[in-house]
């Protein structure tokens, strides 16, 4: 009787300790996921807010040039308006609306000014983008250091929860000590009556 008593004692024991790791660990993750978060969000909605009231209409003209020129709709509208320049000029039958013979020299300058033009705008946006890039770069980095911080901070309430765990658990052998003892006496004394 005295061993299954002794048995369970370790089985709370073992059951408390884990369950109190568990509770620290959840805790303290969702505080730290809960910081960072927060600081983010603030953080690049400023970034943002400053970027809009910063720029001036030619700049943002510039990003959304540089923004189309760089999709698929662009490359679709490009091909199309092209197979379709290459056609009116090259078949037999659309000789009466014929603008641009067979060297398209026409279609070459139009290719060119485009070329011209896209390529300054394009590498402005990338520019601006890069600049603004620069800055979110380092504000991540003020919140990966913050969150270092916090994480040390919760490393050392975790060595001191582990301190005080080692010290109640301990107390709780020698108490459990005890307990046996006075288990140990008591059926003694039920033995000798």
């Amino acid at each position: 009787m005295a061993k299954t008593k002794a048995m369970d004692a370790a089985g709370i024991e073992a059951e408390m300790e884990a369950e109190l790791s568990r509770d620290d660990l959840s805790t303290y993750s969702s505080r730290l996921n809960g910081f960072v978060a927060e600081f983010e969000h603030v953080i690049h909605s400023k970034v943002n807010e400053e970027y809009d009231k910063n720029t001036r209409w030619p700049d943002k003209l510039a990003d959304r040039i540089a923004q189309f020129g760089g999709s698929w709709r662009f490359i679709v509208i490009f091909f199309a308006v092209l197979a379709l320049w290459i056609v009116i000029n090259s078949l037999a039958l659309t000789k009466a609306i014929r603008f641009d013979g067979p060297p398209f020299i026409l279609l070459n300058l139009v290719l060119s000014f485009l070329a011209g033009f896209q390529a300054p705008i394009i590498m402005m946006s990338q520019n601006r983008q890069a600049a603004r890039d620069k800055r979110e770069s380092i504000i991540d980095y003020a919140i990966n250091y913050k969150a270092e911080l916090e994480i040390d901070d919760m490393q050392g309430h975790l060595h001191r929860l582990e301190a005080d765990f080692a010290s109640f658990r301990s107390e709780t052998k020698r108490d459990m000590e005890e307990i046996k003892a006075l288990l140990r006496s008591t059926d003694a004394k039920g033995k000798a009556d």
